[in-house]
């Protein structure tokens, strides 16, 4: 591997994040890593979600195919371009992760965007509301912090997982469908991942577990799944006042 810059390498070290973390520091020992290095070594069951964890930090990682220990071809990812000049883009994009997650823990307090749970500030994950991979940063454009929204780490991997599963993050990349996505604004969307759902995701938390307990009680009396009978009741209190 050849030699990297000390603010690069600083700029790895900084990172705390268990799993980015683990990506760098394998590929600072030994030049790169693989697929299979992730989901035996690891237990990454999704590399590339991983990768994309440690691009987010602003550090460069590019994809190239090896040979596996089974002799069929796999991915493996080491550091990208970290030039002079291209570091300082990536380290400048960096420093606004901090200014952007203050912006918006000011403006929306220290809750997920999805499921509206507040947590602590630690315990919350930047993450762009179109995925990069579909709308990019904007070239040479200071960072919006609307353009971005806080989440929990369970609602960034659902969030995740269906995006990357989506025909739009897969082939169409049009910015647009993300914007009246789901996972955009779940406060105001037309479908999720392009298929017509519609999502409530509700959190039960302090006194309110007592109220969740005597309803997963009465489900269960009635042999019902919690989702299915939350729906009936739902279902029959609108009905109760358009009749």
């Amino acid at each position: 591997m050849p030699k990297l810059p000390k603010e690069f390498i600083d700029l790895c070290y900084s990172v705390t994040a268990k799993r980015p973390k683990t990506v760098i520091e394998h590929i600072l020992k030994h030049g790169s890593i693989t697929t299979d290095e992730l989901k035996e070594k690891y237990g990454y069951n999704h590399p590339p979600r991983a990768a994309r964890d440690v691009r987010e930090h602003g550090i460069p990682l590019e994809t190239f195919r090896v040979t596996g220990s089974d002799g069929r071809k796999i991915a493996a990812y080491r550091f990208g371009d970290v030039s002079s000049q291209q570091f300082k883009k990536l380290s400048g994009r960096t420093g606004l992760s901090r200014k952007i997650k203050d912006a918006l823990v000011e403006k929306y307090g220290c809750k997920c965007f999805i499921y509206l749970e507040e947590l602590d500030e630690r315990e919350l994950q930047i993450d762009h509301r179109v995925p990069y991979e579909v709308g990019g940063d904007g070239e040479g454009a200071d960072l919006n912090p609307e353009d971005f929204m806080l989440l929990s780490g369970s609602a960034n991997r659902a969030k995740s997982w269906s995006c990357e599963h989506c025909e739009n993050w897969n082939n169409i990349k049009d910015r647009t469908i993300c914007l009246t996505c789901y996972w955009a604004y779940p406060e105001n969307y037309s479908h999720i991942a392009t298929r017509q759902i519609r999502r409530i995701d509700l959190v039960w938390q302090g006194k309110e577990i007592d109220i969740y307990e005597k309803l997963k009680a009465e489900a269960h009396s009635l042999e019902k799944e919690i989702p299915s009978f939350v729906k009936e009741i739902l279902a029959r209190e609108i009905f109760r006042k358009h009749t």
